[in-house]
């Protein structure tokens, strides 16, 4: 540290004019030569070069803002656009929903009805033909009754009846017959 303040000291130190000589000192020399070249631009350049690139930098920057918040405001109207689209794909898919389920539930009772009425038909069609089966068993019965009871008649019949009571029956037949037909001319 000694060194860094004796060479500032030194400074007025100069040697005296007329002797031309090299200062090895390298923070003396430094330190001159940044003032002497900051001097000079500040002197010549005063504000053209620094204070055009600071200009330009602060359009690009401000433009870049421009362009940032164009940007920023065209993504916020895009997702205000998609909020819309979206609620209104909300409400159609509710809408969608709720006719689906009021379809199926439709579709449920329809289907309900139509099993409701097969099973009437087939329930009516069923005892219509317990009700024919029921009749034709019992014309059946009445028919083997009827020849059986026709059968015992014919056989009472033909072990009582001898020849003679045959042809008087035939006889008195045949004069009712005769009768009727006196009657119809």
């Amino acid at each position: 540290m000694k060194n860094v303040t004796d060479s500032f000291f030194s400074l007025g130190h100069w040697p005296s004019a007329g002797s031309f000589g090299f200062n090895t000192d390298i923070l003396a020399t430094n330190l001159i030569n940044l003032s002497v070249v900051l001097g000079v631009l500040i002197f010549f350049g005063k504000g053209v070069c620094l204070n055009d690139l600071l200009d330009n930098r602060k359009q690009r920057i401000l433009s870049t803002i421009r362009n940032s918040e164009e940007l920023r405001k065209g993504a916020i109207e895009q997702l205000e656009r998609a909020r819309t689209r979206l609620r209104k794909v909300e409400i159609e898919a509710d809408e969608y929903r709720m006719n689906g389920y009021s379809e199926i539930e439709r579709e449920k009772e329809n289907l309900i009805n139509a099993t409701c009425d097969t099973l009437e038909r087939l329930e009516n069609y069923k005892n219509e033909t317990l009700h024919f089966e029921q009749q034709r068993a019992i014309n059946q019965v009445r028919q083997r009754v009827f020849q059986q009871a026709l059968q015992g008649a014919l056989g009472t019949l033909n072990s009582c009846l001898n020849s003679e009571l045959h042809f008087r029956t035939i006889r008195a037949n045949i004069g009712i017959l005769g009768a009727m037909e006196e009657i119809t001319d």
